[in-house]
């Protein structure tokens, strides 16, 4: 007999996948929880991450799953003989590399910066038609770090100096910052409004820029 939701979506659907994206060495935590098609391709979920998390899509990045490396290979190949082969993400699926309820895996955003995320499936849930092609934000906390600000150290640096007023780069950072920086800041609402506007299954580095230039408010 075919389940409510086999009918309903189409037998052999994908599952719902819940994911908890923690910036590893932020404290407090900066993290968001998504819910995501499980057969979403890994250039999807970049794109997702991008727009959650808060990030402007750059600079490089990079899924690790053990030894394994995903990233695209336009940009991000393996130079010489004998590195590790970088295999095209946009042939592999979230429940592909992460296919059990606890599964971590890794995402590097920025290889300067070198912007270090855990990713955590917390939960794999029934097929939905209803969330079969998009991504959604359940929860998060704190705003995403400024691009190029230096990684973990040179943000938390960042972040002391911007809350003494006596610092003698104080005027400095606020000049290079551009605008106000609430480091506590992240609405769940507007990045939900953000997501809504990314296309299934692929999402071109057009699309993706135009998204993220109209959530930062930027005009070319």
């Amino acid at each position: 007999m075919i389940s409510a939701i086999e009918s309903t979506v189409g037998k052999g659907a994908a599952p719902i996948y819940q994911l908890k994206v923690v910036l590893l060495g932020s404290e407090p935590p900066i993290w968001r929880r998504l819910q995501v098609p499980g057969d979403a391709k890994l250039d999807w979920l970049h794109a997702v991450l991008q727009i959650a998390i808060g990030w402007t899509n750059s600079h490089l990045h990079q899924f690790r799953v053990g030894e394994d490396c995903y990233s695209d290979t336009r940009h991000n190949f393996a130079e010489y003989e004998g590195d590790p082969e970088i295999l095209e993400a946009r042939k592999f699926t979230l429940r592909e590399i992460a296919p059990c309820e606890q599964d971590t895996f890794s995402y590097e955003y920025d290889f300067g910066d070198s912007w270090e995320h855990e990713i955590t499936v917390d939960k794999i849930l029934p097929p939905d038609a209803a969330a079969a092609a998009i991504a959604l934000c359940l929860d998060g906390d704190r705003a995403c770090p400024p691009e190029d600000c230096g990684g973990v150290g040179g943000y938390d640096n960042l972040l002391k100096i911007l809350k003494n007023r006596k610092h003698p780069e104080h005027k400095t950072m606020k000049e290079w910052l551009g605008r106000t920086f609430d480091a506590t800041a992240f609405d769940v609402g507007k990045t939900n409004l953000w997501l809504r506007k990314l296309k299934w299954p692929r999402a071109t580095e057009a699309h993706l820029r135009k998204i993220l230039m109209g959530r930062d408010d930027y005009h070319e």
